[in-house]
């Protein structure tokens, strides 16, 4: 049985909020801005903070269980960088105050700006995009304005294989460049041939996901690097899987030009919902003078050991301009200072280990039950095809849903588009082994279930709070209130 709606509980002269006599004189409210019959539930406090809680009940969440959500790493976030991040000092900071006034936070971003450089190996860093997909965008920009400032115009192709995330073709769009889709090779690497056939003096850059979204690393990347240059073009990293690489492999040392970093993936800030997002981006040395700012610089210089340098926010000399309002999202910078700080050098390369560990484990448990398209050493993640032979009408869609049942989110469905029902599953560091199992144990069995009742999927869930709904339905009449509208004519 469904919970009543807050309307159904409401009742008239209920009010949930108590004010105090008003000791200043009253204002009448201009006329034009009051309406007599606003349709409001008249209920009490008590029954507000009832209503949302069992809500929020309702929502699945990193506290409550296993993500297998593949490329989103949607790991734990632990609760000390909130502790950190509500400090008063940073809390309460006004965005407007001065530089003399903020030295504390800039030189938290000036050593994150710093330790983003060290992790990935780039000249410098800029933490002004305010998520990974405008991170994408100011890499684009970066290297567009790049080839305009050296006269070059004819640059107009960006190289984005077929096995990248699926905001690269939309960022490479916007930025007003042409997209060229590179297939994949038997193995899941971009094609070599492919590539060096692409590469002529109209290429401005090629954006690449590495590990690429099947979870694979790729197995050439110095050749595909070199490939770019040579041709003039300069090389985009898409960063957003980072979780397989830092403390491991620097990016900007493989001779990638530019990179953007997820904070909300790699660095554990809050992620979706709990956001926002953060996505800085880091260059190496000819792409310097055109990042996004203002960035964190030092102005002068500490004078003795009981000193501290001061800093300021600075431009660019040949910025791409802001791409937000002040300074990023300061927040989530605390809070990635913060999980870097605690992990420290050792620990940062732990995290790629047990995230890397963690995910070939689940792979090789189910290569015999699952097919494998591309069935090698995966990095933090990689991709199963959701359907079995001599089994109809199962889709990965039914395997997620069947899931549900069983206390699992499901992971990434249909993505990469070049594997038939794909199923990206990722399982980061933060799982422990007996989580695993229990993940591991639960696809066996659902493959059984597809075998034996193909029913019991193409019903499920079972056990949500709704059951299986018309998505194609629902993003076509989208209901807006939480009352029904009644039909035409009723």
């Amino acid at each position: 049985m469904s919970e009543p709606l807050i309307y159904d509980i409401g009742s008239p002269g209920r009010q949930g909020a108590t004010l105090p006599v008003c000791d200043v004189p009253i204002t009448p409210i201009p006329s034009e801005l009051v309406r007599a019959n606003l349709d409001l539930p008249e209920v009490s406090e008590l029954q507000v903070v009832r209503h949302f809680t069992r809500l929020s009940s309702l929502n699945y969440s990193i506290d409550k269980g296993f993500y297998p959500l593949g490329s989103c790493t949607m790991k734990y976030n632990p609760k000390v960088n909130e502790d950190m991040a509500r400090l008063a000092g940073f809390a309460q900071l006004h965005p407007l105050v001065d530089n003399e006034g903020a030295q504390g936070a800039l030189a938290l971003m000036y050593q994150l700006q710093q330790w983003l450089a060290e992790i990935s190996g780039f000249k410098a860093v800029s933490l002004a995009p305010a998520a990974g997909a405008q991170g994408e965008f100011a890499g684009i920009l970066m290297i567009r304005k790049y080839h305009l400032d050296r006269g070059d115009t004819k640059r107009t192709k960006i190289l984005i294989p077929n096995s990248a995330h699926g905001t690269n073709p939309a960022t490479v769009t916007m930025a007003g460049f042409v997209a060229v889709e590179l297939p994949a090779d038997a193995n899941g690497d971009v094609d070599l041939k492919a590539l060096r056939e692409a590469c002529d003096d109209t290429v401005a850059g090629m954006m690449i996901t590495v590990p690429n979204t099947l979870g694979l690393f790729e197995s050439h990347i110095l050749e595909v690097v070199n490939a770019v240059h040579d041709c003039g073009g300069l090389m985009y990293m898409d960063g957003a899987n980072m979780n397989a690489l830092m403390g491991v492999v620097k990016p900007g040392e493989l001779g990638f030009d530019v990179m953007h970093y997820n904070l909300h993936k790699t660095f554990s800030t809050p992620h979706g919902g709990g956001g926002p997002g953060s996505g800085p981006v880091g260059v190496g040395e000819k792409l310097v003078p055109f990042l996004p700012g203002p960035v964190v610089t030092i102005s002068e210089e500490a004078t003795g050991d009981e000193e501290a340098p001061l800093y300021a926010m600075t431009m660019p000399p040949k910025s791409i301009g802001r791409l937000k309002a002040f300074y990023g999202n300061f927040g989530m910078h605390v809070r990635a200072f913060t999980y870097i700080a605690i992990n420290g050098d050792q620990g940062i390369k732990d995290i790629t280990r047990h995230a890397v560990l963690n995910a070939n484990y689940i792979r090789v448990k189910l290569q015999d039950t699952y097919k494998i398209p591309y069935n090698r050493a995966c990095g933090h993640e990689f991709v199963l095809e959701g359907h079995f032979e001599g089994v109809e009408n199962i889709h990965a869609l039914d395997i997620s849903k069947r899931l549900m049942d069983y206390g699992f989110h499901p992971p990434t469905n249909y993505f990469p588009l070049i594997v038939p029902e794909a199923l990206m599953i990722e399982p980061t560091e933060s799982e422990d082994k007996s989580t695993l199992d229990g993940f591991i144990d639960t696809m066996k069995k659902i493959a059984a279930e597809a075998h034996e009742n193909p029913d019991l999927l193409r019903s499920a869930p079972h056990t949500a709070p709704v059951s299986r709904l018309d998505e194609v339905r629902a993003a076509k009449q989208l209901v807006l209130c939480c009352r029904p509208i009644p039909e035409q004519g009723g």
